[in-house]
């Protein structure tokens, strides 16, 4: 059989939209749980047993990161903050004051958008440029990228790589953007989810959420503070996770907790 050069031609163009497609759709299938512990389960940010990372998307915002600033110095825990470089840069001060109290800095991109269309280019410099924000406005390194929305494509990875990021996503979360949040919904969502080991996602702000939803998640973090000491576990930053150790051992089922302390 004789085929036409055109549908030659046109299968060629399929196959390299098809592996365009897959090269930059295929990584962010981690942002679903299930998948995330079979294909990439260190992007879980699984740490040491005895310890939890606590992290916040979104900010800084001047309406509401300083409560969380206060809240966490009363308690006197430390957390990593993932920011958005377009909001850094409107409000330098907050993210010197994140790094001031002691809290580690990291990058969530310079917007807040979901990747529909491949765009590395874009990619590459917006990852780039939150990653300067963040250490000329700072004044610190940072280590970890976290994309917007959790969604890991081709071209954000590449552009972590390119800016020496790591990625990281969560273990545990506390669905704390949405309008029917409450302090009893957010403790309830990340405790579901919780190990020693495990990393927990909150926010510190709404500009992508439900109007006020950050007031849950504050009202939530004295109990989820609580509920750690609890169970023996150690609070802070990824920076203390040890995140290389973590991915030694297999995770802890969900319901296997340490002996309290």
């Amino acid at each position: 059989m004789v085929r036409h050069p055109g549908s030659v031609g046109a299968g060629v163009l399929a196959g390299a939209l098809g592996a365009a497609a897959a090269w930059h759709v295929g990584p962010a299938a981690t942002w679903l749980p299930p998948v995330r512990k079979i294909l990439s389960p260190s992007l879980d940010g699984r740490g040491r047993p005895d310890h939890v990372a606590l992290t916040f998307d979104d900010g800084p915002d001047p309406d509401s990161t300083p409560h969380f600033l206060r809240v966490l110095a009363e308690h006197r825990v430390r957390a990593t903050f993932f920011l958005v470089g377009a909001s850094l840069i409107r409000h330098p001060a907050l993210g010197r004051a994140l790094v001031a109290a002691g809290h580690e800095v990291a990058v969530h991109g310079w917007h807040h958008d979901r990747p529909w269309f491949p765009a590395p280019l874009r990619d590459v410099r917006e990852v780039g440029l939150a990653a300067d924000a963040v250490r000329q406005i700072c004044g610190s390194g940072p280590q970890w990228y976290r994309p917007p929305y959790g969604i890991l494509t081709g071209g954000r990875l590449a552009a972590a790589r390119r800016a020496r990021l790591r990625p990281v996503l969560w273990s545990a979360w506390g669905q704390d953007w949405t309008a029917r949040a409450d302090a009893r919904s957010v403790t309830a969502s990340v405790l579901k989810d919780l190990t020693g080991g495990g990393t927990v996602l909150l926010h510190d702000a709404d500009r992508w959420s439900a109007p006020g939803a950050w007031r849950a998640t504050l009202d939530a973090l004295p109990v989820l503070l609580a509920e750690c000491r609890r169970l023996g576990l150690l609070v802070g930053p990824l920076r203390e996770h040890d995140i290389e150790r973590g991915q030694e051992r297999p995770p802890p089922h969900p319901t296997q907790r340490p002996a309290p302390r």
